[in-house]
């Protein structure tokens, strides 16, 4: 009896695996989806011959694609990141590992590599969400902080070469085919199909019905052009700019970032050089970012100088920002000559704002990472674990500033039943369906249902 038992629980475990593998086989493959699969192994696993490191040092998929100095902080020492405490002939010029661990900042020799000692700029680690929405651009691809991020043409293709270059050499001579090897253009092509494949794949299209006062209250100060005037430069909460009636595409602009005082890498080393932005002499540019992920992918602006959301909305209240070359711009453009002028409780608003819309795009992701896995078991686990990264991050923007308590109960019930699915075999579909639903109704609990044609996914 108890054998016959066990045969039927055999029989049904393989009827259950073979039902997620018809699943798999009746979804049409999306004719890209080599290419993607091909990047994402050389992103995550390509040394390129050198020190290494991959692209996914510095890019964590844990991290939102990015580098966040909490994140760092749970590194071992023997991490390729740390390569300059490991590596003596890039012990010198090569990081600031004390700015590093410290406020997550890496080192760019973006003026070239003729004075390692003095012409370097220590930027954060920019995520590469979203990038199909902002790459391409009327005055040319930006890419990096400065849009100037990748040598020669500036294309996603050049910046993965300048990378290699800059992070993966084991030398400070940097010679190619001696301290690295440079990407094939087989490889670049497959790099640039999955960094664009990363994220939304495009804009949203604001304003959305919220249900939160003080979320609904911040989209309304960041849509008014003669108050928020975010909206001139983050067009639709993303990185495109649309001033004067011109659309400018991933614009760059001088906002007074470099001027702000007391930053925290200046205070350990007094003596680091300024970032001159855009160009070679920079013109103290740098282009801009979308607003949609910010919420998760803090610290901000190109040096981590800001730790939190509303610090970084509230930094275009402040001298640094209405002083600079964009302040008066947009102080130029109002009828009565005004820069930003926000009070705590406007800033608190438009921070909430910006903290939902990156929930709903958690949301959003989430959902597409769940039906992967229901869909493609051979990368299911992969995909229930970054839907639970995605999970908790909608959880954490929310809950930092106590915004929709109903919403956060629903998205911890999506991350219990995706917990479930994960370590299912027989049960993962039913409890991966339930985390759906449970994700639908945290969404429910933060725009209405009259938000056809204007969707955050």
């Amino acid at each position: 009896m108890k054998t016959h038992r066990r045969n039927l629980r055999r029989s049904a475990a393989l009827g259950g695996l073979l039902a997620l593998v018809a699943c798999e086989s009746a979804v049409a493959p999306d004719p890209n989806d080599a290419l993607i699969a091909k990047g994402e192994a050389i992103f995550f696993e390509e040394t390129f011959e050198g020190n290494g490191r991959t692209c996914g040092t510095c890019h964590r998929r844990e991290d939102n694609f990015g580098l966040t100095p909490a994140f760092i902080a749970g590194l071992p020492d023997d991490d390729p990141l740390f390569v300059a405490e490991t590596n003596p002939k890039l012990a010198e010029d090569f990081e600031k590992p004390r700015l590093m661990r410290g406020f997550g900042l890496i080192l760019e020799n973006l003026d070239g590599f003729d004075d390692l000692r003095r012409r370097f700029v220590l930027r954060g680690v920019p995520h590469t969400l979203a990038l199909r929405t902002s790459v391409a651009s009327p005055a040319g691809p930006r890419t990096g902080w400065s849009g100037d991020g990748a040598p020669g043409d500036g294309s996603l293709r050049s910046f993965a070469v300048g990378a290699v270059i800059q992070h993966f050499p084991r030398t400070l001579g940097r010679v190619a085919g001696v301290d690295f090897r440079l990407p094939t253009d087989d490889e670049l092509d497959a790099l640039e199909a999955f960094m664009l494949s990363l994220g939304r794949q495009k804009d949203l299209s604001l304003p959305l019905p919220l249900r939160g006062a003080v979320a609904r209250r911040g989209q309304e100060i960041f849509l008014d052009d003669s108050l928020g005037k975010c909206n001139l430069c983050h067009r639709n909460a993303g990185a495109n700019a649309r001033i004067g009636g011109v659309d400018l595409g991933n614009a760059n602009f001088d906002t007074g970032v470099e001027d702000l005082p007391d930053q925290p890498a200046d205070l350990v080393e007094p003596d680091i050089p300024a970032d001159d932005g855009f160009g070679i002499p920079g013109d103290r540019t740098f282009n801009t970012p979308p607003l949609v992920e910010a919420a998760d992918t803090g610290p901000f602006f190109h040096d981590n100088a800001v730790d939190t959301l509303e610090a970084a909305v509230a930094f275009y209240d402040g001298d640094s920002f209405n002083d600079s070359p964009a302040g008066r711009m947009l102080a130029a453009l109002d009828p009565e000559g005004r820069g930003i002028e926000l009070d705590a409780t406007q800033i608190e608003a438009v921070a909430a704002f910006l903290r939902v819309l990156n929930a709903l795009e958690n949301i959003r992701s989430s959902r597409d990472l769940l039906a992967q896995a229901r869909a493609r078991p051979a990368r299911a686990q992969r995909a229930f674990a970054q839907a639970l990264e995605e999970i908790g991050d909608a959880i954490d923007v929310l809950a930092a500033r106590n915004l929709h308590r109903d919403a956060i109960a629903h998205l911890e019930a999506a991350r219990r039943l995706t917990k479930r699915a994960a370590r299912s075999l027989l049960g993962g579909d039913r409890h991966a369906r339930a985390a759906l639903r449970e994700l639908d109704a945290a969404r429910g609990r933060l725009v209405g249902p009259a938000e056809e044609g204007t969707r955050a996914d």
